[in-house]
């Protein structure tokens, strides 16, 4: 293709070096004394000392700030079934929202299974190097056994983020969305449009919320899952169905409080609207497009509190939000596992910091917080810190005030170290030729 055909993300993406992440040292390797302290001899001693005690790997190494971003390419974005190799963009942009939002070093690890070979074993047998594993991308139902298995086999946090931090961000923003209509989480009527991976979590993390199984209603491409449905091609829908009349998604929106959309552009169309509840929570997530647009879901009904997927208009659902300070604190109490618990403080802290009045880039109040709000560094990985000591998921304590003067130390060095990254590198990528 010719570079000045090329689209402004292309260019971005190949401007060299090409990719969005690389490497750098954190110790100083300018003389023959540092390479000795760095590499042979000096390294005998750490080696030698994790052997001894593997849980030193967290003191001599990396291990403490490092997450695998993991995918098989089943389930990129929207776009399918890609492949391994063609999912590595997204990988990599999840690997530098990680060191931007909470300065950890991830690394992106795209995985083509040969025939026979299981991706819960590949992952297991490359876990030791790092202190979590964030699952990415992996299509349903396949992603909640391998998510499961792996939760069972390793001792470090196993995190599908397409389920857990969409749940997070989607209950942090219905928790502020339903006190500002004057409703209570207990007595809402909720339909979701999607019953896959992220669908299947978000449902699953609000009834840990308070959400009855009777209150919310899922549809999928085939319509309502009811009780007389037959779900063998697809286990995880059993859990999700009910005993009701309604059969299309049209027949259940009426009158109901709460839409929320993990579906298709289009979704959901003026007239299903029109038909909901007074005051209407519409949370329209599917990217690019959503099920329905902001404008018109404004027009159509001025009194909806309306959310999308879109960096381009107000209250975003970005699990940016939620997965690098899920895993902030994880690594920092070496937590075994992200738990309800820990989701749950960090779903209420960000409901808190989005009440607490932070502006907006779009001049308005939100029910979601802003994910450039320099608040969430050091106050979301606080709350779930203390959550996972709380719930037994730590295995080291921290003094939280400390803890909370630490991070917001480490945002300052970490965004200066930034500013300096970000003036020195190409930006030719975006250049028009």
């Amino acid at each position: 293709m010719n570079h000045s055909s090329k689209s402004p993300a292309l260019r971005y993406h190949e401007a060299a070096p090409a990719g969005k992440v690389s490497m750098l040292p954190s110790k100083a390797c300018r003389t023959a004394e540092d390479l000795t302290l760095a590499y042979t001899p000096g390294v005998a001693e750490p080696c030698l000392c994790i052997q001894a005690d593997p849980s030193d790997a967290y003191l001599y190494t990396g291990k403490g700030n490092s997450v695998a971003v993991v995918t098989d390419g089943t389930a990129v974005l929207g776009l399918g079934n890609l492949g391994a190799i063609a999912a590595k963009p997204v990988m990599e942009g999840k690997a530098i929202l990680f060191k931007r939002f909470a300065d950890i070093d991830a690394v992106d690890v795209e995985v083509q299974c040969p025939p026979g070979v299981d991706l819960v074993d590949v992952v297991q047998a490359i876990a030791p190097t790092y202190g979590g594993i964030n699952l990415e991308d992996i299509r349903a139902p396949q992603c909640f056994g391998i998510e499961a298995s792996l939760k069972e086999r390793l001792d470090i946090p196993v995190f599908h983020d397409d389920q857990h931090g969409t749940a997070v961000v989607v209950a942090a923003g219905l928790l502020n969305a339903l006190a500002l209509a004057g409703k209570g989480l207990s007595d809402v009527r909720i339909v979701m449009n999607g019953a896959g991976a992220a669908a299947t979590a978000t449902i699953r993390f609000l009834r840990t919320l308070g959400v009855q199984p009777d209150q919310a209603v899922v549809c999928d491409t085939k319509g309502v899952l009811h009780s007389g449905r037959d779900f063998a091609d697809a286990p995880h829908k059993a859990d999700l169905a009910q005993t009701i009349e309604a059969r299309t998604l049209e027949e259940a929106i009426v009158g109901a409080d709460v839409f929320i959309g993990v579906s298709s552009a289009g979704a959901l169309t003026p007239e299903m609207l029109r038909s909901m509840a007074p005051r209407p929570i519409v949370f329209a997530l599917a990217n690019p497009e959503p099920e329905i647009t902001y404008g018109l879901a404004r027009e159509v009904c001025p009194e909806a509190m309306i959310a999308t997927g879109r960096s381009d208009m107000p209250n975003q659902v970005n699990n940016v939000l939620a997965f690098p300070y899920l895993f902030r604190a994880a690594l920092d109490v070496r937590a075994t596992r992200i738990d309800d618990a820990m989701m749950r403080a960090a779903a209420e802290g960000l409901a808190e910091l989005a009440r607490d009045g932070a502006p907006t880039p779009f001049g308005q109040d939100s029910f979601i917080p802003n994910p450039f709000d320099e608040r969430l560094f050091s106050e979301i990985p606080t709350l779930v810190a203390d959550a996972a000591m709380r719930s037994g998921a730590a295995q080291r304590s921290l003094d939280l005030e400390v803890y909370r003067a630490a991070l917001r130390e480490r945002q300052r060095r970490l965004l200066a170290q930034l500013r300096t990254c970000e003036s020195d590198a190409p930006v030719s990528g975006l250049t028009p030729v």
